[in-house]
């Protein structure tokens, strides 16, 4: 069994928050820098005038935009698996869950102060 402090997420929220803002940060930017780059590459294929390139330009932008999807839901499915761990926990526990929860899921929002100074 996992041993853990009772009150972990709410005495570590701000570092809970960061994790939560670098999550939205790689939702956001990585997968526009990911297409940028495809099309940065399309380009110069296109340009060069080369079928052969042209062919693996298309399929390197498919790929990196097949990539820059699966990262955009990178944030959904933690918030799915911290809905999931928090379902098999105990009442004691429920709380510093929903902390966790709510510091990585929506760290702009005030919802994680709130559901710190709901548990305390």
């Amino acid at each position: 069994m996992l041993i853990m402090d009772p009150s972990i997420c709410s005495d570590l929220s701000p570092i809970w928050q960061i994790i939560g803002w670098v999550l939205w940060v790689f939702k956001i930017a990585i997968p526009i820098i990911i297409i940028v780059f495809g099309m940065i590459d399309l380009g110069k294929a296109v340009v060069a005038s080369k079928d052969d390139e042209i062919k693996k330009s298309i399929k390197s932008l498919v790929m990196r935009a097949i990539a820059g999807i699966v990262i955009f839901f990178i944030p959904t499915l933690v918030g799915v698996i911290f809905s999931l761990v928090g379902e098999f926990q105990s009442d004691a526990y429920k709380n510093e869950y929903n902390i966790c929860k709510a510091c990585i899921t929506h760290p702009g929002d005030d919802a994680c102060r709130n559901a710190v100074k709901e548990a305390s």
